[in-house]
């Protein structure tokens, strides 16, 4: 893999931190922007008027130092000559139906569209078309159309309509936007900078993104996950469209992508829940389903640092024959007379346990001690898995479930050596204070 994804990373960086000074208490929506706009996906907010989401919009596409951003506040009487463009009379002298496009959506980089479903259904299927293959049917002619990146609003959420809820299918990444919360934000909100943003991106740094996604691998454990996801989703009477969940995957690739790698790593699906839920209130429940299964997939992403399912099935292993063997020694301790047969299978039995016992329990302490050594610089390594995750201190707790298990599994062994051989197990000395 190239190089050019570490200097994207930087200069969305530099993005991300004039962005956040500008639009207060929208770090998280900030980081789904750029998501979206690698990934060639539309954003939709949710929210009431002034909540910023146009300024927020025009302030994107600033960055890219383009004049190209089609910004347009929709109602029922909105008509396609002016999302679309006029009628060409030339053209029509000719007898040929063609828009002039110039100056309207099909021409345009960037757009945000306020109240879009309030669109008409003569404007809807062309916009269908639009947000999903970037095509626009100009007459007879397949129009490419050059949008990066499209942005919308609403303050409602589509009513039961077969078209709306065909363009709300087109958008995989949502958002609810509120009014500001802390009261720092507005101590800030009358010092804010008003300046044109400065052009720190290009077409090419977001072409060479979306190339690289193309390369990036999404590992059978991923797919796992992903289905995992599912399957609980529908447990829970929530379903998705196919299409969704492989615009899901790619996202995760793109992530990849930004981070500079050649696979996913369960850190790029960190904010797959804005593009899970149909309304809002939905939110929260999906978030807490998602983090069960995304600490599943952690644990067995990290298992060639931490294999505690190896671990865990060697404890049970002799956890299940410790009656046995605990009655065997008493058994010898009492004096009671064994058949030569039982004493060797029994002996056998002992020794391959403590053996086994030593060595599992020393490697999982030797990686329970590397472990805490992680949890020291936490911050850094997650910051090396995904630059864009929010709170990372958030996720060090995922870490510490690891390792928190880690020793109780490792205590269980120790426990279990104890009582079967009276004494601690030599080199597995551990602090569980931390």
């Amino acid at each position: 893999m190239t190089q050019a994804p570490n200097l994207v990373q930087t200069k969305i960086e530099e993005a991300i931190q004039l962005l956040e000074s500008r639009f207060l208490e929208r770090e998280e929506l900030i980081r789904l922007l750029f998501l979206g706009m690698m990934s060639s996906e539309n954003v939709l907010l949710i929210g009431p008027p002034g909540t910023a989401k146009s300024q927020l919009a025009r302030g994107v596409s600033q960055l890219f130092g383009s004049e190209q951003c089609f910004d347009y506040l929709l109602t029922k009487f909105t008509t396609p000559d002016e999302m679309f463009g006029p009628v060409s009379l030339q053209q029509l002298k000719q007898d040929r139906y063609i828009r002039q496009t110039d100056g309207y959506l099909p021409a345009s980089q960037f757009a945000f569209l306020d109240e879009i479903f309030k669109a008409n259904s003569a404007i809807l299927n062309a916009l269908l078309s639009i947000l999903n293959e970037r095509l626009f049917f100009n007459g007879k002619e397949k129009q490419n159309v050059p949008l990066l990146f499209l942005m919308a609003a609403s303050n409602e959420l589509p009513e039961e309509n077969e078209q709306l809820e065909a363009l709300y299918d087109r958008f995989l990444i949502r958002y609810e936007v509120g009014y500001l919360k802390n009261v720092s934000s507005y101590e800030l909100m009358f010092q804010l900078p008003d300046e044109p943003l400065p052009t720190l991106l290009s077409l090419d740094d977001v072409q060479s993104v979306r190339e690289q996604a193309r390369h990036v691998k999404l590992s059978e454990s991923l797919v796992y996950f992903l289905y995992e996801l599912k399957q609980a989703m529908e447990e829970k009477e929530f379903s998705l469209s196919d299409r969704r969940w492989s615009k899901i995957g790619h996202i995760w690739k793109t992530s990849a992508a930004l981070n500079g790698r050649e696979y996913v790593s369960i850190w790029d699906t960190v904010y797959t829940p804005h593009m899970l839920w149909n309304v809002p209130e939905d939110l929260p429940v999906l978030a807490e389903l998602f983090d069960k299964h995304f600490q599943d997939a952690l644990k067995r992403e990290m298992e060639e640092e931490l294999p505690l399912r190896k671990y865990e099935q060697t404890a049970d292993k002799w956890l299940e024959k410790e009656d046995e063997l605990h009655g065997y020694q008493f058994k010898r301790e009492v004096g009671e007379k064994l058949g030569k047969d039982a004493v060797i299978h029994a002996q056998s039995l002992l020794e391959k346990c403590r053996l086994e016992v030593e060595e599992t329990a020393r490697e999982l302490r030797n990686k329970l001690v590397a472990w805490q050594e992680k949890e020291k610089n936490i911050e850094s390594y997650l910051y090396s898995r995904n630059f864009l995750l929010l709170q990372p201190d958030r996720y060090a707790v995922k870490y510490s479930r690891l390792r928190i298990q880690g020793e109780r599994i490792l205590q269980t062994l120790q426990g279990l050596y104890r009582t079967l051989f009276d004494k601690e197990i030599p080199g597995t000395e551990y602090d569980y204070t931390l």
